[in-house]
C-alpha cells in the first residue's frame, strides 16, 4: 500500500513540474515574459547542454562540488561531535539552545569580512560561510535524536551493563539515525545554498562566480543554464537522500 501510495505522489509531483515548465515555457514564447528577461526553459536546457559539452565551466562546477562536499562534511561532523557533547552536558544545554533556536535570525553572510581577513578570498572563506550555515541544522538534528531515544532501550543497555560506548554503538545511534539523517539532508542543502551565494562575492572560480560573471556581461544563455544545472544538482541530491531518509523512517516505524 505504502509503495502505491508513494508511486501516486510521485506521478502527481512529476505532473506538476511539467504543467509548471509548459506554462512557463509557452508564457515565454508568446511574449507574455520577454526574453530579455528570462529565456524559456527549453533554451536553457539546450544552453547547458552546450556547456556540458564544451566542458568550459568544468573547472567552476569541481570547485563548487569540492567546496559543497567540504563544508557538508565539517557541519555533518563538528555538528555532530557538538550535539553529543551539547547533550552530556545540561547546563551547556540550557544556556546554547535558546541561541540555537533564533540562530537562522541572524545574517550569516555580514560576517564575511572576517572570514576574508582570516581565510583570504577563496574556498576557506567560502567554506567558513557554508559550515555557519549549515553546522546549527546539525546540532539541533542530533539533539533531537538522542531526546527521542526511548527510555526502554536505556533500561535494556542497563539491564546488560553495557558501558558508555556500547551502549552508543548498538542503541544510541541506531535509535537516533533517523533524526541524524534529517540532519544531514538540512546539512547539505545549506551547504550548498552557502556555496552557492558565496561564490557571488568571495571567489573568482566557481558556479556561483560565473553565474555573476556571466549577469554582469549580459550573457544571459550561459547565466540561465548554470543556473539550471545548480537547479537540477540540489533537487537531484536532496531527491536522493530524501529517498534514504524515507526508507530509515519507515524502517523505524516497523
Amino acid at each position: 500500500m505504502s509503495a502505491r501510495v508513494l508511486s501516486r505522489e510521485g506521478w502527481i509531483r512529476l505532473a506538476v513540474i511539467v504543467a509548471f515548465v509548459g506554462a512557463f515555457e509557452a508564457a515565454c514564447r508568446s511574449g507574455f515574459i520577454p526574453r530579455t528577461v528570462v529565456l524559456p526553459p527549453s533554451d536553457m536546457a539546450t544552453s547547458l547542454w552546450h556547456i556540458l559539452q564544451t566542458g568550459d565551466y568544468n573547472k567552476d562546477i569541481l570547485s563548487t562540488l569540492r567546496n559543497v562536499a567540504a563544508s557538508a562534511v565539517i557541519s555533518v561532523v563538528l555538528g555532530f561531535a557538538l550535539g553529543v557533547i551539547i547533550h552530556a552536558l545540561p547546563r551547556l544545554r540550557a544556556t546554547i539552545e535558546p541561541l540555537l533556536a533564533s540562530y537562522y535570525a541572524v545574517p550569516t553572510f555580514m560576517f564575511y569580512p572576517v572570514f576574508l581577513v582570516m581565510f583570504g578570498v577563496g574556498a576557506g572563506a567560502i567554506i567558513a560561510i557554508a559550515v555557519l550555515l549549515s553546522i546549527v541544522a546539525m546540532i539541533a538534528s542530533t539533539l533531537a535524536g538522542l531526546d527521542r531515544i526511548p527510555r526502554v532501550l536505556r533500561k535494556t543497555a542497563a539491564i546488560y551493563r553495557m558501558s558508555t560506548a556500547q551502549r552508543a554503538i548498538l542503541i544510541d545511534f541506531p535509535a537516533a539515525a533517523p533524526h541524524l539523517f534529517t540532519g544531514i539532508n538540512l546539512a547539505f542543502a545549506y551547504a550548498f545554498i552557502g556555496v552557492i551565494a558565496s561564490e557571488f562575492i568571495l571567489s573568482g572560480q566557481g558556479v556561483g562566480y560565473a553565474i555573476a560573471y556571466a549577469y554582469n556581461n549580459f550573457d544571459n544563455r550561459n547565466m540561465y543554464g548554470l543556473m539550471l544545472l545548480v537547479i537540477l544538482l540540489a533537487t537531484a541530491a536532496n531527491t536522493a537522500l530524501d529517498v534514504v531518509d524515507r526508507r530509515m523512517q519507515s524502517r523505524m516505524r516497523r
